[in-house]
């Protein structure tokens, strides 16, 4: 009987180890990986609920990236982030094996197609909840024009941002209003996507926006690097006295 009960004991804490592992992983961890011979550092902020596992990449092109699909499975988490590189899109994989003491993940990070892989080891930053950067005053509409073939064409975006998520729609674009998906604004940096259709065929642009003085210095593309633009967007005030025309 003594041994039975020693048994069921040891099945109990073994069922909750790796929930134990999961909620460690919450917080910021800080590593660099080798890219063509130069260290580039990231801050990785992970927050675990149950096995999913969400937060935002820091220190790639595209920054912050989302986390997608993100998963902690005993000593393993998995997580991927879309970033840009030189006008392409790329999806990232990141494969990480926590460590034992659970203040180190060794990531092996690579392309989709395996093309370009890396390694990096993450600890856990002591600041591991630090305060969230401010987000910038971005509710409200916004309004920039880009060129087109020698036209220019006039865009009015409707922002509205709750915590660090942007939600609204563009207009002036062929598919009018298109909504926006998967809104971010952290610090002085705003990025989301949205799908557009031209001559017959839908595109998935790409907006990342630097807020400074009053304005947002778009740079947007199609999301295969193809096609790409920059467009300087002013708040237009209620009162019919900002400094739109």
């Amino acid at each position: 009987m003594r041994n039975l009960l020693w048994l069921g004991g040891l099945v109990a804490l073994l069922a909750v180890l790796p929930a134990a592992n999961a909620a460690d992983l919450s917080g910021t961890w800080k590593g660099a990986f080798d890219f063509e011979g130069t260290q580039v550092p990231l801050t990785i902020h992970l927050t675990v609920a149950g096995a999913a596992v969400t937060g935002t990449v820091e220190g790639l092109p595209t920054t912050p990236a989302e986390i997608h699909d993100g998963n902690v499975d005993g000593n393993t988490v998995t997580f991927w982030v879309n970033t840009n590189y030189q006008g392409q899109v790329y999806k990232l994989l990141y494969t990480g094996k926590i460590s034992p003491a659970g203040d180190e993940i060794a990531f092996q990070l690579e392309t989709e197609d395996k093309s370009w892989s890396s390694q990096l080891t993450a600890e856990k930053a002591t600041d591991a909840t630090p305060a969230a950067a401010p987000a910038a005053d971005v509710t409200g509409t916004w309004k920039g024009a880009f060129d087109v073939n020698g036209s220019s064409m006039t865009l009015t975006f409707h922002f509205t941002v709750a915590g660090g998520a942007v939600t609204g729609t563009v207009e002036g674009l062929p598919t009018t209003p298109a909504e926006i998906h998967d809104g971010n604004v952290h610090g002085d940096t705003v990025t989301f996507w949205l799908n557009t259709d031209y001559q017959g065929q839908t595109y998935k642009l790409l907006y990342n926006g630097k807020l400074s003085a009053g304005q947002i210095v778009f740079t947007f593309g199609v999301d295969d690097g193809s096609w790409s633009s920059q467009l300087t967007a002013v708040k237009d005030m209620e009162s019919g006295t900002g400094n739109w025309e």
